[in-house]
């Protein structure tokens, strides 16, 4: 199994980064891993920030960036890309009055037209998926397959979250299997056995993680991405327990 690198997003410390953005970072690297995938640049430059993470021997794996700012400034965004070294962004949520089945047809639209300029500038732009995307339209269909089937597949890549399709009732290796060829990001997050189905920690609910990263090679995934929306114990006791489990079980090397 080759190599491939392990980043945390940052949404997950967002409270940490509010208080100390830069002391954060470095929280994450001394963990060990790898890189980061920014949910905004805690009030730094792109340059600046370029910097610090060099000085920690992070790699800028991807920054979410909100629908709003693919629309209205992707020149700006791609221009940051290249000075973060990032090869990748990601429309990471829908608002919640965007969520029609006219609005996704319309969505199709806007991911071809920004994931082109983004594919001839050397970035590549996915769509990172919650439940609501999987649940049926008059057609029968899924929005995400919607979504998926109607873009250009080498425009517009899928950061499949393996949580929230397990929520959905989805399996997350099928999806895995259907889309293999675009899947560059993948965010690993476990989901709790119980009625709750609440976040976890990889390798402390019901999801098979190990499934999951036995895909990699298959799919080229060049970042795993570990991501707690929250959790019961501090943030970083809970990318510190992710990372543990994918240390113990030797599935990708870090």
């Amino acid at each position: 199994m080759s190599y491939i690198p392990v980043a945390v997003q940052m949404f997950t410390l967002r409270k940490e980064s509010k208080g100390d953005f830069v002391g954060t970072l470095e929280r994450v690297a001394e963990i060990g891993y790898k890189g980061i995938e920014f949910a905004g640049y805690g009030g730094m430059s792109p340059s600046d920030l370029k910097k610090t993470i060099d000085r920690l021997n992070l790699k800028a794996a991807s920054s979410h960036i909100p629908l709003s700012s693919i629309e209205t400034e992707l020149d700006k965004v791609i221009h940051d890309q290249h000075l973060l070294g990032s090869k990748h962004i990601v429309c990471p949520f829908l608002p919640s009055d965007r969520r029609r089945e006219k609005d996704y047809r319309e969505l199709v639209d806007i991911l071809n037209k920004a994931g082109r300029k983004c594919f001839e500038e050397g970035i590549s732009l996915s769509y990172h998926n919650h439940d609501f995307e999987l649940e049926e339209m008059e057609d029968g269909r899924m929005p995400l397959e919607l979504l998926l089937k109607e873009t250009n597949p080498e425009w517009v890549k899928a950061e499949f979250d393996i949580y929230w399709l397990t929520k959905a009732g989805e399996s997350p290796v099928e999806w895995l299997s259907q889309y293999a060829e675009r899947t560059p990001l993948v965010h690993l997050k476990d989901m709790t056995s119980d009625d709750e189905q609440f976040f976890a920690e990889l390798g402390t609910g019901g999801v098979n993680v190990q499934e999951v990263l036995g895909k990699g090679d298959k799919n080229n995934v060049e970042w795993w991405i570990v991501e707690q929306d929250q959790s019961r114990i501090s943030p970083f006791e809970s990318i510190q327990e992710s990372f543990n489990y994918l240390k113990k079980h030797n599935v990708v090397s870090i």
